[in-house]
């Protein structure tokens, strides 16, 4: 067995002998006299420092906790995102050598690796993820899960925290199948990040009407680290999702391991994942919002990273995009979860394979991994609060709901559009240009779409994109001007239209009149659903192709077509242009 502790010396309280007593955590109300007690949060990688932020809210509002303090632990590969993700929760920090020269009276760390044993105060270890899932090679020991390895959950043959805080009692048997002396010392309090995500589910129509996912279904990638990720494995799955679901029903998302954003840099992570990155795919940031996406979700398609074991827990239907490898051990909630979903083979199978297991499927493969659901931070708070000897506060606590995530920084510019058209019935279904598929026409966001792609479309169409407030001195296209200007400088049997307002579009062919293209929402059980205007546009476009004017003016204009976009029907009324529409100033 590799020793990662040798030569690490003795923990400067006393080798297991804690401020707190070794275990005997007892409270009294007025603790040592008025002395503001001091809680040191020690973090070695971002990961762990996340957990930690979320655990950090038991000691809101408490006036006896004088200092919270962040240090970063040395000797990770994964640290370089720790201290920006401390700086942007606006806490206070610690150099290491400081941490180490005074006294705490807690410490908390969600990770048992490097030198912990040389702070001095009373420990309280958490685990970094759902479950303990992994066997990383050439750490610790081979035949034990990170988190639960002896390896580094003992100094000296003695257990090195005064609580192993643990989401399950099946990990506090696994604990004392590997380490008795440290699942002595251990308790179940639950998941405070699941809790934070079950505190949010009534905020999902909210996050997914940031994201601007509409009526479209939520498909979330997750890919854990290391060499049996899913970004390793099957690097190429986000764009080859991308490249083949129409793009006005799905919306997709990856949620990438922190270690993978702190390894690869969030800059070459872009990089690598511009193609999908410009169809639309969501890259939710590494702390929170990468919860927001998931309560967001429809549909999950995963590796063997634990935040799989989140998504069963909130129901969402899972498909496999690749096994675990040699790092997933047989037996655990994680290694039961994927042999249970379908593995996706090819993205035609994606609907197919998150049918092939139920929200209660899902959930109860989650079981084995979380109990007192909805009660972390209470549990956490009685054993944390009996580590510094006083009585928790009484007030009550719960976790708190995640915050609104980002919309997607881009969407895309071009699409290839494929329609069938029955009378004043059309169907349409876009992908993100350039798409290896038989395509009636391809349509464009002329001002944003690249110059090779605007010369071969047949549907140029521009955005709104007025400011607020008109600059003193402007020159201003009129909807008609620019409708003209573009077909003259794109000549052929080619459509222009631009946004009047959120359902109102100018419409402009070839000898044709000035139209105006209305389009309406779809009802659906009380809600109302709207699509990109721009794919009825494409169906609009491919009509009137169909029925050129004036050689066909029969049915003509005034007309309502029929679009089915996603399976939705959406209504587009074609009418000649009024005067002020014509010369609605973009």
């Amino acid at each position: 067995m590799n020793n990662p502790i040798a030569g690490s010396g003795q923990r400067a309280a006393g080798s297991g002998q804690r401020a707190a007593g070794s275990g005997q955590r007892t409270a009294d109300s007025g603790g040592s006299g008025n002395r503001q007690k001091s809680v040191l949060f020690a973090a070695r990688s971002a990961t762990a420092l996340h957990r930690l932020l979320d655990v950090a809210p038991v000691f809101a509002g408490d006036n006896r906790i004088g200092r919270r303090r962040f240090t970063l632990v040395p000797g990770s590969d994964f640290g370089v995102d720790a201290l920006a993700a401390i700086e942007a929760a606006d806490a206070r920090t610690v150099p290491w050598a400081e941490a180490l020269r005074q006294p705490y009276d807690l410490i908390v760390a969600a990770s048992p690796k490097g030198d912990l044993d040389l702070l001095t105060g009373p420990l309280a270890l958490l685990p970094h993820g759902a479950g303990f899932n992994k066997s990383l090679a050439g750490e610790g020991s081979a035949d034990s899960a990170s988190g639960l390895d002896p390896a580094w959950l003992l100094r000296d043959g003695r257990p090195l925290a005064d609580l192993h805080g643990l989401a399950h009692p099946g990990q506090v048997a696994r604990l004392a199948a590997g380490c008795p002396a440290a699942a002595a010392r251990a308790s179940v309090v639950g998941d405070p990040v699941l809790d934070r995500m079950l505190a949010s589910l009534p905020r999902r129509d909210a996050y997914r009407a940031s994201l601007g996912t509409g009526g479209r279904r939520l498909i979330a990638l997750t890919s854990t680290w290391g060499p049996e990720s899913l970004l390793e494995r099957r690097p190429d799955l986000p764009t080859e999702l991308a490249e083949h679901l129409d793009c006005d029903a799905y919306q997709l998302a990856l949620i990438v391991h922190p270690n993978e954003h702190s390894r690869t840099g969030s800059y070459d992570l872009r990089q690598a994942l511009s193609p999908a990155l410009a169809s639309g795919l969501l890259l939710p940031r590494p702390y929170e919002e990468w919860a927001s996406v998931l309560v967001a979700a429809d549909g999950v398609i995963t590796d063997h990273g634990s935040t799989a074991l989140y998504a069963a827990a909130l129901g969402i239907p899972m498909a496999a995009g690749c096994d675990g490898g040699s790092e997933l051990i047989p037996g655990t909630p994680m290694a039961e979860l994927l042999s249970r979903v379908t593995v996706l083979d090819t993205a035609a199978d994606l609907e197919p394979a998150l049918a092939a297991n139920s929200p209660q499927t899902v959930r109860a493969l989650a079981a084995p991994a979380f109990a007192e659901q909805g009660r972390a931070l209470d549990r956490l708070r009685t054993e944390l609060y009996a580590l510094l000897a006083i009585a928790p506060p009484t007030a009550a606590i719960s976790a708190r709901p995640l915050p609104q995530p980002a919309p997607a920084p881009s969407t895309p510019t071009a699409f290839t559009v494929q329609t069938e058209i029955h009378g004043a019935e059309i169907r349409i279904e876009r992908r993100p240009a350039p798409a290896e598929l038989p395509a009636h026409h391809l349509a464009v966001e002329l001002e944003r779409a690249t110059a090779p792609l605007s010369q071969s479309a047949a549907l140029l169409f521009r955005r709104r994109t007025r400011p607020d407030r008109t600059a003193p001195h402007s020159v201003t296209w009129t909807a008609a001007g620019w409708t003209a200007h573009t077909l003259a400088d794109h000549p052929g049997r080619r459509t222009a239209a631009v946004e009047l307002s959120g359902s109102r579009w100018l419409l402009r062919r070839a000898q044709t009149p000035l139209l105006t293209v209305r389009v309406e929402g779809s009802s659906d059980e009380g809600t109302v659903v709207r699509t990109d205007p721009a794919a009825v546009l494409s169906g609009v476009h491919a009509w009137l192709t169909d029925n050129p004017y004036p050689d066909n003016p029969q049915p003509g204009v005034p007309v309502t077509l029929h679009c089915e976009v996603a399976g939705r029907t959406y209504r587009a009324h074609l009418a000649p242009a009024a005067d002020d529409e014509a010369a609605h100033e973009l």
